[in-house]
């Protein structure tokens, strides 16, 4: 099998995945779905490749384990964080603007548009795992498995400690300032950030530097569309503290606060 009949077969994955994904949400009547099963279509792409080719050494053994083990937790913890809570208020705004066309308009523009966001963010995954045994795995690749490593730990102990803030009696109107949140506005971005330079890092010397792409899409799509500047487009008005807490905190990169608050 070549490289690239094993990317259009995991495309063809990803399109029928992604279309039983939108038929399920107009039934519901809930778009949001598509958001915990964002983790989960990554975790689907590994292992078809996985199935294609086979694990036989040990960085396609760790590129399986190191997404699914991501996808996974990243999945359940939204689906956790998102039941019973309804549609989310962008589908919401998209559903009320649509009106009628949503139904064809979603298909495109939130299922099959993250479809192949997926698809071509885990190029580095699929290249990795296919030229896996063209070079020893080295320090290069366990510096991958250590990046991995802490964005993993950003990202679950900064939604751990942000479902226990939400939890308290007093955090409504307020900010999370604390733990990993003292240090960065957003420690899961940046958990994710490290997570997928890990994952090029662990991938690359297996013939796949070509893929950097993917970790690039990945930075851009955090910092400037669906993560930082998203979730900051009108958190203020929401939060009126978020003003003072963005003066001191860094956005994405964590670092000391400028001064106590």
């Amino acid at each position: 099998m070549t490289l690239t009949n094993l990317i259009l077969i995991n495309a063809a994955v990803v399109l029928t995945f992604m279309l039983i994904l939108w038929a399920i949400s107009l039934i519901k009547k809930d778009a949001s779905i598509v958001d915990p099963c964002w983790g989960i279509g990554f975790v689907i792409i590994t292992w078809s490749t996985a199935t294609q080719i086979g694990l036989e050494d040990l960085r396609s053994w760790l590129l399986t384990i190191m997404v699914t083990l991501w996808g996974l937790r990243l999945s359940g913890y939204l689906a956790w964080r998102n039941h019973g809570k309804g549609e989310d208020r962008r589908y919401t705004q998209m559903r009320e603007k649509h009106g009628d066309r949503f139904w064809w308009v979603s298909m495109f523009s939130v299922f099959l548009l993250q479809g192949g966001l997926m698809w071509f963010i885990s190029l580095t995954v699929q290249s990795g795992m296919y030229w896996s045994d063209t070079a020893a795995f080295g320090l290069i690749g366990w510096l991958g498995v250590t990046v991995w490593a802490v964005g993993l730990i950003f990202e679950t102990v900064g939604d751990y400690q942000m479902a226990c803030f939400k939890a308290r009696d007093d955090s409504e109107g307020n900010v999370m300032n604390e733990g990993l949140w003292r240090y960065t506005r957003h420690p899961n971005y940046f958990g994710d950030f490290c997570i997928w330079w890990g994952l090029f890092l662990t991938a690359a010397m297996g013939s796949s530097w070509w893929t950097i792409g993917s970790p690039l899409l990945m930075s851009f799509l955090l910092l400037k569309v669906s993560g930082v500047a998203l979730l900051e487009g009108d958190i203020e008005e929401r939060r009126p503290k978020y003003a003072e807490y963005k003066r001191n905190t860094n956005a994405f990169f964590p670092g000391p606060p400028s001064s106590e608050y």
